[in-house]
């Protein structure tokens, strides 16, 4: 089971350094990129990070990326 590309492309994200995030890994959360539990009951589990730093983020949308949860240009490929 693989997750459906829901973005073609990267959100554009505002995070703030040392707080723990949840990327969403499958296509079912309703506060995409972030996880909102919606997987329980599948396969997938959220992708816990620590923002190293205050600002902009992009964070991978197609959920295809090598670098979770931050985009590598997955989605051109």
């Amino acid at each position: 089971m693989e997750p459906k590309m829901l973005k073609n492309g990267p959100y554009e994200v505002e995070l703030e350094a040392g707080k723990t995030y949840k990327w969403c890994t499958c296509d079912a959360s309703k506060k995409q990129p972030f996880c909102d539990g919606s997987h329980h009951g599948t396969k997938f589990k959220s992708h816990k990070f620590e923002a190293k730093k205050t600002g902009k983020a992009y964070l991978c949308g197609c959920k295809q990326t090598k670098t979770p949860p931050y985009c590598d240009g997955s989605h051109n490929k």
